[in-house]
Parts: structure tokens; sequence; C-alpha cells
């Protein structure tokens, strides 16, 4: 296993992480030179950051400090209830895919959606083995797409109790059956982004990212599990301030021969959200030593 007790050479910041400070928008810009002046070398991005800075600025600016990035979040939502919505979901996805290659990235991460209008507070129907078929047709169709621009993509299971409004594609089991079924030879254009705070409860999980291998493995995000936790979408912990064992983790993740970035994508409106930039990347940097 790496060791990163001495430097922060494989630290990402996802920029959700410093997204609000003290109540107010950090704007990317900012973001990333805060980043860069600080040794970082990589970040993920989100699109409504990218749009709001504007795409080629983004782009400008990642290579002018020498930034990478670690994964492009995201795409997917896949999910749909008629023909204009099926079509709305297609384009939107790919313009996340023209986004991702304008920046480089080396994956467009997906969160594939749950049942249609969940996320609105009014979902369409109950059927969740439907919504779950059309997110394999909809990842079917956009490899297609990603494959002609050769960016892969990487499907993010995300915790069950997310299955109805955002993922329903809740197990890393999950996400590599339609790994398997949609790319069965492994070509490296369809993996999985393993992100600990929706996986680490899995009792498979060691097994499964060992079935995994390196061809399948594209992205690992960290931050803790906080006990309690007050908020299920705003109130990830820190590295080492709560429950989940990522020493542990990252060495299964790596045994199984992933050596990219570790991404800290932390959502804390009450705690880090509140904090001064500078503050919280620091403590990502000390923690990412320490705790990871």
């Amino acid at each position: 296993m790496r060791d990163f007790s001495t430097d922060h050479r494989w630290l990402s910041i996802n920029t959700a992480t410093v997204r609000r400070q003290r109540g107010e928008p950090w704007p990317l810009p900012k973001i990333l030179d805060a980043c860069a002046a600080r040794g970082i070398r990589a970040v993920a991005p989100w699109r409504d950051q990218v749009a709001a800075a504007g795409l080629g600025a983004t782009a400008a600016q990642v290579k002018a400090l020498g930034l990478e990035l670690s994964g492009y979040c995201r795409g997917g939502m896949f999910t749909y209830t008629d023909d204009a919505s099926r079509q709305s979901v297609r384009d939107d996805n790919r313009r996340a895919l023209d986004e991702a290659c304008t920046l480089n990235a080396p994956c467009l991460v997906l969160v594939v959606g749950g049942l249609p209008g969940a996320l609105a507070g009014t979902p369409a129907h109950r059927d969740i083995a439907l919504a779950r078929s059309q997110v394999g047709e909809g990842i079917a169709w956009l490899l297609e797409e990603a494959r002609t621009r050769r960016m892969p993509l990487a499907i993010e299971p995300l915790h069950p109790m997310y299955a109805a409004d955002r993922a329903c594609i809740n197990t890393l089991a999950q996400a590599l059956d339609l790994c398997d079924a949609l790319d069965p030879a492994g070509s490296g254009s369809l993996g999985v982004a393993v992100d600990a705070y929706h996986v680490w409860w899995d009792p498979q999980l060691e097994a499964q990212i060992a079935r995994a291998g390196a061809r399948r493995l594209l992205a690992f995000h960290v931050c803790d599990w906080l006990v309690p936790t007050t908020d299920l979408l705003e109130d990830r912990g820190m590295m080492g301030d709560g429950v989940i064992d990522l020493p542990r983790l990252r060495g299964w993740v790596e045994a199984a021969g992933y050596a990219g970035c570790s991404e800290v994508e932390i959502f804390s409106r009450a705690n880090w959200w509140q904090r001064d930039g500078g503050e919280v990347l620091d403590t990502c940097i000390e923690r990412h030593r320490r705790s990871v």
C-alpha cells in the first residue's frame, strides 16, 4: 500500500468539498487557485461550478496551474417518463461527455438516477425494476457515445437510502454486473467509482473490489460516516472523524490494482461548509496523510 504520510501527491479535492464557505459560494476559480497554492495536484469539478466559471476558462486555468482531474461530476440521471424526457436526458449526457473531454478528465462519473420525478418530490411511479432497466438502457447508449470520444464512464453506486431519488444502483456488485453486461471484454471504457460513504457498509465489498480489478476501478472517493449523522445528504464527515476504516478500504482498492488519487468529497452544510476554505483544504491534506 502506498505511503501517504509524507506528502499529498495522491490527494484530489472534489470541488463540492469547498462549494460554500462561511455561507457564501466559493467560486471554482478561487478553489483551483487555492488547491494549486497548496500543492494539491488534482481536482474533480462539478458541472454547475464549471458552467458558472465558463468551460473554456476552467480548462485554461486547470492547464495553467498544472492541475489534473481525477474525475468529472457528473452524468447520469437516466430514468425518464416519455420520449421527450428520454431525449432530454441523452442530450444532457452528451454535453457532459463533451465537457469532460474539454477538461481532459480521466472519466465521467455517473449517478444513475432513481424513480423519475422522485428527486423533485413527485415520483412518477413505484417500479424500481423499470428504473433499473432504463438505467441499463441509458448507460448502453452513452457508452457508444463515450467510446467515440475515448472518455471512460464510471458508475457510482450510491447508498440504498438514495435508491428512490438519486440512484437505483446501490451496491458495487450491481454496478459491476452492468459493466460485465455492457462491456464484457473489460475494454477500459466502463468501470466504477468507489465512494467510501456509499459502500463502506457492504459485507461483500472486499470481494467486489477484487472482482473489479484495475480495469474497472476508475475512481476512489473518501470522507467519513459520522455517528450520529444529522443529515443523510449534507452531513458527511472529514476523514478520521467517523466510523469508516478508510486505510483498510484503500488497502483493498490498491490490492486490486488501483493506483490513482484518493478524492475527498465532503458535503457538510453545518460544519465544513461553514469554515474558511483554506482551513478545509489544509485539514484535507493533514487527514489524507493520517487517516486515509
